[in-house]
């Protein structure tokens, strides 16, 4: 009887032990798993985080580039019409076309002091295009051509500076303790300075009219 009990109680162990290792290498397996899938979890969102954030550097990239050839494509032909050149009004309309389809992929994403800042700067470059388009019916081209040369190198060139600084401060590639007072700045002279150039503008457009 001893030895059988010694028999039975040494199988209960072994077997015992067996089925504890077992349980435990299922748990192990399993708490392995649950760590590689928390792992991958954390990879996808990596990924998904570095695709987003170059998603949006490509856009604010694009957003720069279009909005300086525009101002740039219009200062060109105040310059030519003023050397007496021919004017592709082509390759103006085309700029205005690029920066259009970029600022209205950009409200979609843009953050909102971001937005306030281009928004601003639309308004600005189309204000641009009519300095532009007005200059053949000016009572005064000289006077015309001085303003609009005024504008497209000062407060519009202003604001594409002030447009590529918001998105690399927004960014974090340029960050400054001052930012918010130089961009409300910066915005309310933009403001000023194209709100005036309109109404000159719309006066002008006004008498052209009363004339016709």
């Amino acid at each position: 009887m001893t030895t059988l009990a010694v028999a039975v109680i040494s199988v209960g162990g072994t077997l015992g032990g067996t089925l504890g290792g077992a349980v435990l290498s299922q748990r192990a397996s399993r708490a392995e798993a649950a760590e590689q899938n928390r792992r991958a979890d954390r990879e996808r969102e990596q990924e998904r985080d570095a695709q987003a954030l170059q998603a949006k550097r490509d856009l604010y990239a694009h957003l720069n580039t279009t909005a300086r050839a525009y101002r740039v494509a219009a200062r060109d032909a105040v310059h030519a019409a003023e050397r007496g050149e021919s004017v592709d009004p082509a390759l103006l309309d085309a700029a205005k076309e690029a920066w259009a389809d970029r600022y209205s992929q950009a409200q979609m994403a843009l953050p909102k002091d971001v937005l306030r800042v281009a928004s601003a700067l639309n308004r600005s470059l189309g204000v641009g295009y009519s300095v532009v388009k007005q200059l053949p019916s000016s009572p005064d081209l000289d006077g015309a051509y001085q303003r609009a040369k005024t504008w497209f190198s000062g407060p519009l060139s202003d604001g594409v500076y002030l447009l590529r600084v918001a998105l690399r401060h927004d960014l974090g590639v340029e960050v400054d303790p001052h930012f918010e007072q130089t961009r409300m700045q910066m915005l309310a002279a933009l403001d000023s300075a194209r709100d005036r150039l309109d109404r000159l503008l719309a006066t002008e457009r006004s008498r052209a009219t009363g004339r016709g």
